[in-house]
């Protein structure tokens, strides 16, 4: 008997055929909430590296990338920080302001391939964990440009994707499609430079911050 594929391959496959990179999403999450499939990348819980991170905010604003379930966002809310999130997908703000009714963090729909202009340089945080990997490499350049443009002077933008270096890339089947240390390297632009970069989980990811 045949496994059925993913759902999120199924529907990332199709999305990317017709040259979307972003549509899959809400579609996967639309699919969850009707109990026809997973999303791989939700826990319930924060990111644990995240968790082991978590600088008090002082009441500085964030911005916490592919929020999905709103579990990273609340973490870093609770830790002081005034909290943007935002995700391509309605259904997953949707589900993210259910879960936490009280929150103070503001979700928000927003594309990171086309981001609204008033978030340049507005962030003294910027979190981005296991996002971009989802995009295929001719996404990326765009993606992580916007990335970079987030960052306020003097601020830290966290960055963590599966590394490439750990997983066999000719058997690998996306999505994700891991990141080349040259990838994330790249978030160093337009002012914003590396401050560090190892591996996390037994070499399998990529931890890096940058500043401006």
């Amino acid at each position: 008997m045949t496994t059925p594929e993913p759902a999120d391959r199924v529907l990332a496959r199709a999305s990317l055929a017709d040259g979307d990179p972003t549509r899959w999403f809400d579609q996967l999450y639309t699919a969850a909430a009707r109990g026809e499939a997973e999303v791989p990348w939700t826990r319930g819980t924060p990111n644990a590296d995240l968790a082991a991170w978590a600088h008090p905010g002082e009441g500085r604003r964030a911005l916490v990338v592919g929020s999905a379930l709103g579990d990273d966002a609340e973490l870093l809310s609770e830790a002081g920080w005034a909290v943007t999130a935002f995700d391509v997908a309605p259904t997953a703000v949707e589900a993210a302001r259910a879960r936490f009714p009280s929150s103070r963090v503001d979700y928000v729909v927003a594309d990171l391939l086309n981001p609204p202009s008033e978030w340049r340089h507005a962030f003294d945080l910027v979190v981005e964990i296991i996002n971009i990997q989802a995009m295929p490499r001719e996404f990326r350049r765009a993606a992580v440009a916007s990335l970079a443009g987030f960052l306020a002077p003097g601020g830290t933008a966290i960055v963590s994707e599966v590394a490439e270096e750990s997983t066999d890339a000719e058997t690998w089947e996306g999505p994700p499609w891991p990141f080349s240390r040259a990838e994330i390297e790249s978030v160093a632009q337009d002012g914003v430079r590396l401050v560090g970069l190892e591996t996390v989980r037994d070499g399998a990811r990529y931890w890096a911050t940058f500043t401006r």
